[in-house]
């Protein structure tokens, strides 16, 4: 096969306050973690929540909208794509991560007049 997709789409929410990269005050990354659920009832009828944790990662001029808006808890729908990495530490040992490098992202809840930035 010649053509391949790779895309992510991603409902949950945002798990810590992002962390911000900048060089020479131009912000170069948003990094953060993402947490996506969903419920089911196990063979006992129960309802069981099974939680999954992503890497986030947004570059250039979205990562300064991260910066400026987004703070744990806030519920967001992103769209990326997937990247595996792997690189050996200074022990020789092996370690492989997985991120999402999100190219599109909305917001799920604006902000109520009555609610006031937090600084």
């Amino acid at each position: 096969m010649k053509y391949g997709i790779n895309k992510a789409t991603l409902v949950g929410n945002v798990g810590d306050t992002p962390k911000i990269n900048e060089k020479n005050g131009e912000i170069l990354l948003a990094s953060f973690p993402f947490a996506t659920s969903e419920t089911y009832k196990d063979k006992n009828g129960e309802e069981v929540t099974a939680t999954q944790w992503h890497r986030i990662k947004v570059w250039n001029k979205r990562a300064s909208v991260i910066r400026d808006y987004v703070k744990k808890g806030d519920s967001l729908y992103i769209e990326g794509k997937i990247v595996n990495n792997n690189w050996d530490d200074k022990d020789g040992s092996k370690h492989y991560s997985t991120e999402i490098e999100c190219d599109n992202f909305l917001f799920l809840r604006s902000k109520r007049p009555e609610e006031k930035e937090v600084s």
